[in-house]
C-alpha cells in the first residue's frame, strides 16, 4: 500500500512555550513500559501536565479552547535528550500531525519524520507571530504547506526550513522506510526471478 504524500497539515494550533523540551519531558520514562504505542498519547507532557499528585495544571494542551489541535509549536533544540521513539509516537497519538520549532534534536526529527510528521524550522520571531494569533482566536486555521515551505494562517503567512531530503520524502510518500521496502517487494522478486545464482535447484 503506497504511503500518502504528506504536501500539507491544516488544523489548529497550540503554543508550548519552552527550550530545550526532552524526550523525558514529552514522555517520562515510566510510561514506556509498553508492547505497542497505542495509548501513550495520554500521558504526552504528562508531569508538566499534572502535579505530583496528579492535578491538572492547566497545560496548553488541555485548555478547551486547544482540544484537538493538530499543530504543536515550540521553541528551540525541541525534542533534545534520549533517543526514545516514544516521544514522537506519544504526540503522534495525542492528536498532533505536525511541529513548528525553531529546530529540532536530529534523532527525534528522524522518528518523526518516519511516522509522517513533519518538523518544521521557524524563527523565534515567526513562532511568536502565530503563537499570537492562536491565543487571539485559538479556533484559527493553521496550514503547514510542506510542499511550499511556508505556514499560513489569518491571512498571514510565515516562512519554514526543512531538511530537504526529509521534505521530499514526505511530499512523494517516501517517509516510512519499512513501507517503502514492502511496497518494494514485486520488483525485487522480479529482479531475484532473472537472477540465474537465485534459482531454487
Amino acid at each position: 500500500m503506497a504511503l500518502a504524500k504528506i504536501t500539507s497539515v491544516i488544523g489548529r494550533g497550540v503554543y508550548v512555550p519552552g527550550n530545550d523540551i526532552d524526550t523525558d519531558r514529552i514522555i517520562p520514562a515510566r510510561f514506556m513500559k509498553c508492547v505497542v504505542f497505542d495509548g501513550l498519547g495520554e500521558f504526552l507532557f504528562y508531569d508538566v501536565r499534572h502535579t505530583p499528585e496528579g492535578v491538572p495544571t492547566g497545560h496548553p494542551i488541555d485548555k478547551p479552547e486547544h482540544k484537538g489541535a493538530t499543530v504543536l509549536l515550540s521553541g528551540a533544540n525541541f525534542g533534545c535528550g534520549s533517543s526514545r521513539e516514544h516521544a514522537p509516537q506519544a504526540i503522534h497519538k495525542a492528536g498532533f500531525r505536525a511541529v513548528i520549532a525553531e529546530n529540532f534534536a536530529e534523532i527525534f526529527f528522524g522518528n518523526s519524520t518516519t511516522l509522517g510528521i513533519p518538523c518544521v524550522n521557524a524563527t523565534r520571531e515567526d513562532i511568536a507571530k502565530v503563537s499570537a494569533a492562536i491565543e487571539a482566536n485559538p479556533a484559527l486555521e493553521i496550514i503547514v504547506d510542506v510542499a511550499a515551505r511556508e505556514v499560513r494562517f489569518g491571512g498571514e503567512k510565515i516562512a519554514i526550513t526543512q531538511r530537504e531530503s526529509a521534505r521530499d520524502a514526505l511530499v512523494n510518500g517516501r517517509w516510512d522506510a519499512i513501507g517503502d521496502l514492502i511496497d518494494g517487494l514485486p520488483a525485487v522478486q522480479a529482479t531475484a526471478a532473472g537472477l540465474p545464482y537465485m534459482a531454487v535447484a
